[in-house]
């Protein structure tokens, strides 16, 4: 079963939404008339609470539609304009028959992923990688920016009871980071020592996952002075400028001056960035690809094969990353909440909320939206 099941049924009896609706580049518009989403069997009907502005939101919006159909979306066939948001949390408003685990009024988060389960992928248990995939928000089927949205069952998770709303709405990255450090090897090492390049909103969550995780050394590096104080506030031991120093040999040295890092995760996603991943690593290490590409690039394998390293990219996150970051916040392994930047309504959203994280990218980790106030 796909995690939307195609269409979503409309209540054309009940009174309209408000949503925040995707209209292509440059056009984003709050419309007072959506319809609303009829819950069916086996789904959940959620009251958005907070939704995360993500980097692909203000891609979409500079340059797109890129992750956005312009032709029917061959899960949901929805294009756009389509109503947009895929970073939130809610409360159950309603429950469809066969749903079991979860009450009206309960706080959650959202999966949102949408894949096919019939492809290669989704048949060998990689469903974020589906062929036909996308995400609620930016595929179809609704979005967390409304007054409604219903999902299936399996794709609504409870937060646990220390946790509020807005940090709920920070679960969705937190797991594209979790599904990053699970994919790595850090499980096999005794005291990991990791290099995260990039201290963006994800490398963020990188450096927070490293070490809810167990890692024994946290370096960070990031040319932004206030990205630098961020992983610092957020736990990483060591900060390099790569516009100052050489992160390759600071690295070295930091790791004891005989092996560089362990693993290094690339957040940055920049032609000099892979390169100095893969100098940085040690011998028989582990390069991470997090970063999406827009553009190719130039790469040479022997500067991974002359140290025997690996380069692993992941995309995305499953279910059983959510699952570790809700664990990891309810035992307080994960303090997230300083990644919250800024609360806005949706009716700024881009004056108070892209144009912010468009221009001035550097003072801010996650700027919100909140759905209640905007009603």
């Amino acid at each position: 079963m796909a995690a939307v099941p195609g269409e979503i049924p409309e209540d054309k009896s009940a009174k309209p939404m408000r949503a925040a609706r995707y209209y292509g580049k440059e056009e984003i518009q709050i419309k007072d008339d959506v319809p609303r989403p009829i819950c069916g069997d086996g789904q959940v009907k959620v009251e958005p609470a907070f939704v995360g502005i993500c980097g692909t939101d203000l891609h979409e919006y500079l340059g797109g539609p890129t992750f956005s159909p312009v032709e029917p979306h061959p899960i949901t066939h929805e294009k756009i304009p389509i109503t947009i948001g895929h970073e939130f949390s809610g409360t159950v408003k309603e429950i469809g028959k066969g749903v079991s685990g979860l009450e009206v009024g309960q706080k959650v988060t959202v999966q949102p992923t949408i894949y096919c389960s019939s492809c290669g992928a989704c048949k060998v248990g990689a469903e974020n990688a589906c062929a036909s995939g996308g995400f609620v928000g930016l595929s179809g089927a609704g979005g967390g920016m409304s007054e409604e949205v219903v999902m299936p069952e399996k794709a609504v998770m409870p937060l646990p009871p220390n946790i509020d709303l807005d940090v709920g709405a920070l679960v969705e990255p937190l797991a594209v980071a979790w599904h990053a450090v699970d994919a790595s090897p850090i499980a096999d090492l005794k005291e990991p020592k990791c290099l995260v390049l990039g201290g963006g909103p994800i490398g963020l969550a990188v450096v927070q996952v490293l070490l809810a995780r167990g890692a024994n050394l946290v370096i960070c590096a990031e040319v932004a002075k206030k990205r630098q104080e961020f992983a610092k506030q957020f736990g990483a031991h060591h900060i390099i400028d790569p516009s100052k120093q050489d992160t390759v040999s600071v690295s070295l040295e930091l790791c004891g001056g005989v092996n560089g890092p362990d693993i290094v995760f690339d957040c940055a996603g920049v032609p000099a960035s892979i390169k100095t991943a893969c100098h940085a690593v040690k011998s028989r290490g582990a390069v991470i690809n997090v970063a999406i590409w827009e553009k190719e690039i130039p790469f040479n394998p022997n500067w991974l094969t002359f140290r025997e390293a690996s380069l692993k990219s992941v995309l995305g996150y499953q279910k059983k990353d959510y699952e570790g970051v809700l664990d990891a916040l309810g035992k307080g392994s994960l303090k997230p909440d300083a990644m919250i930047t800024g609360k806005i309504k949706m009716q700024n959203l881009i004056e108070e909320g892209y144009m912010p994280l468009i221009n001035e990218k550097d003072k801010h980790v996650k700027i919100l939206v909140d759905i209640k106030a905007s009603m």
